[in-house]
């Protein structure tokens, strides 16, 4: 009799559905892209337990740390649906980068966090490769990150992203609102597209209105819907930095969830108001289009999408058209977009009759 079939089962991790060498594939694919983003004081080779950065490296004299972490949001699962993982990652870093450069901060180092029920090692290659990309053009390293297979805790082909970047900023030079004052202009930077913000929204009249988004989008025939709602994020680093140091800007706001509304008024002091017009650029085709199909309200736009403008610049009336073509030589598009007054903390959007196609002249306030 054969003995063999009394033995209980032998468990494996791979059995269980986690397979180590799939990881240590992985590990090996992806360390090249990593070193690809070394940069003055990180030598980002992985492999270790935690990732080394040397701040006197990169030349800092005495400097604040700042920290910033963030996810893509439900874009991501567009990015699944359509299978295109490739700009995923670049949202990612951007969401973490532009929120430090903001603070005067610059970005020095960004880990990933990568979760999946089953690795796929091509998607997340694409995924990692795209996030090197990323941290390239905010001149920050990939010094480390984790990648997690959990069985069980996620749906099939599902994954999520959550990114963590620390920059520094020397002490004199951080962006806080006492900087502010009123006569003040906001210029705004253009955006690539909707960003990483909104997209429970886009995905819900994706839905519900059945585009086809591997079609030439209606605004625009020479892209493709799903590509014109992917775009990457815009990362605004490597234009912002060298005007951050001269002193010239006296705050930056990045527009994400909550638009120009909510965003604005948090570099704002407590006795100042932003005033944004709308009228001030062209509403660009995509935004349109979303407006359009959703008959969303201007109001519900400044509070939604990004409206066009991926961040805001807060500079002295003097220095707007020094800071202006700074911005534009570094290969930014730059509007003039509102002004700071007295008044209750705050933001003010607000625009004529047929802008945003409204009916009537309007305005939406928020009061932080």
């Amino acid at each position: 009799m054969d003995s063999k079939h009394n033995q209980p089962a032998s468990y494996t991790y791979a059995g269980a559905g986690v397979s180590i060498e799939t990881g240590n594939a992985l590990v090996r694919a992806i360390a090249p892209l990593a070193r690809a983003t070394r940069r003055p004081g990180a030598d980002a080779d992985l492999g270790g337990f935690g990732g080394f950065f040397d701040l006197k490296a990169a030349g800092f004299n005495d400097p604040l740390l700042v920290a910033a972490n963030d996810g893509v949001g439900t874009k991501l699962k567009l990015a699944i649906d359509s299978g295109r993982h490739d700009g995923v990652g670049i949202d990612l870093v951007a969401m973490c980068a532009n929120d430090l450069i903001v603070q005067g901060a610059e970005p020095l180092f960004f880990l990933d966090y990568y979760a999946t029920g089953k690795l796929d090692n091509q998607v997340a290659t694409d995924v990692v490769a795209s996030i090197a990309e990323g941290c390239k053009q905010a001149g920050c390293a990939l010094i480390g990150g984790e990648t997690a297979e959990m069985p069980g805790m996620y749906s099939d082909g599902d994954y999520d992203l959550a990114g963590f970047c620390v920059g520094a900023v020397e002490r004199e030079q951080v962006l806080t609102a006492d900087k502010v004052a009123a006569g003040d202009v906001i210029l705004g930077l253009a955006s690539s597209g909707v960003h990483s913000n909104g997209f429970s929204l886009v995905r819900r009249l994706a839905a519900d209105k059945g585009w086809k988004l591997d079609r030439p989008a209606l605004f625009d025939q020479n892209v493709l819907l799903i590509d014109a709602l992917m775009a990457p994020t815009r990362i605004y680093v490597k234009s912002l930095l060298p005007l951050v140091k001269t002193g010239r800007i006296h705050a930056l706001a990045h527009i994400t969830g909550g638009g120009l509304l909510e965003n604005i008024p948090r570099i704002l002091p407590s006795t100042l108001h932003a005033h944004v017009d709308a009228d001030a650029w062209a509403q660009p085709r995509l935004m349109a289009f979303l407006q359009a199909q959703g008959n969303i309200e201007p109001e519900e736009m400044a509070r939604t999408f990004n409206c066009g403008i991926g961040m805001a610049v807060v500079v002295a009336e003097a220095d707007v058209a020094d800071v202006t073509a700074a911005l534009e030589a570094a290969g930014e598009t730059v509007y003039r977009i509102g002004h700071i007054a007295e008044g209750a903390k705050g933001c003010t959007v607000s625009g004529g009759s047929e802008t945003w196609s409204a009916m009537a002249a309007w305005s939406a306030t928020h009061n932080a």
